[in-house]
């Protein structure tokens, strides 16, 4: 199975999607056996679930068509563009604060526990972070199958009246690169997709979030689609190996555009 042949670091990626499988199955393991082995836990399950937690949660990622014609894809551009005044000059340099906040746990249940009725005391923790200057964000559609996301949207649009807050909210979102997900386009259906969940402003950092065994340049090339639609500001990779990293800078290097990483 070519899944297996990803390395741990990439395999950690899809842990949301064994846990949800696990879930579905009356499998999803209690507090007491996850508190230390959650790469062991990831480890032990993978060969025998991975496929069948992949297809549990095609359902769950469904996102909007893509505009069919030249038409419709320029009055989508037109509308993500005057739903935001913060888009960036091309190729502008992505600056983040030292100290970011990881966002996975925000809307994850089958792991982290979440429930809806700590949504303030996560509000506190944005607020917070908004204060000190410290508002970099890191999600992904994984997380929470979108209700990452969705609360950082969320808690950005109710949460930052003042003038100049909302600049100082910086977001990296990421595209689960699953393997029923070949082309370009899905890429930028995801982008879209997130960009809507966030709020509709375009996206700090979006980012691939762990290689696939097949369809890599279409994934950059997707990459390079979101940012020429300026559904985001940079894109980057999440868990690549050197190779990749220096083939997926050239890919986008073609099309003028920089690759921005987190680390």
């Amino acid at each position: 199975m070519m899944l297996l042949k990803l390395p741990k670091t990439e395999l950690l990626s899809l842990l949301p999607l064994l846990l949800l499988f696990r879930s579905s199955q009356g499998l999803a393991p209690s507090p007491k056996s996850t508190g230390n082995s959650r790469r062991d836990f990831l480890e032990s399950s993978v060969t025998s679930l991975a496929t069948a937690s992949i297809a549990a949660a095609t359902t769950q990622l469904a996102v909007p068509p893509l505009p069919t014609n030249a038409e419709e894809t320029a009055t989508a551009a037109a509308a993500i563009a005057s739903a935001t005044s913060s888009s960036l000059p091309q190729n502008t340099p992505l600056s983040l604060p030292k100290i970011g906040l990881g966002a996975w746990a925000w809307g994850d249940s089958l792991f982290w526990g979440y429930d809806k009725k700590n949504d303030e005391e996560l509000r506190q923790v944005f607020d917070f972070a908004v204060k000190k200057d410290l508002a970099f964000f890191d999600t992904a559609e994984l997380y929470g199958l979108g209700r990452s996301e969705e609360l950082l949207g969320k808690f950005r649009d109710e949460d930052c009246k003042e003038k100049g807050e909302r600049e100082k909210v910086v977001i990296a979102s990421k595209f689960a690169a699953l393997p029923w997900r070949t082309k370009r386009d899905d890429v930028v259906k995801a982008c879209k997709a997130s960009v809507k969940r966030l709020g509709g402003q375009p996206i700090d950092l979006y980012q691939i979030h762990f290689p696939n065994s097949w369809s890599n340049e279409a994934y950059w090339d997707g990459l390079a689609d979101a940012y020429d639609l300026g559904l985001v500001k940079s894109v980057g990779v999440s868990n690549y190996g050197v190779d990749a990293l220096r083939a997926c800078h050239a890919r986008l290097s073609e099309r003028g555009i920089k690759l921005s990483n987190e680390a």
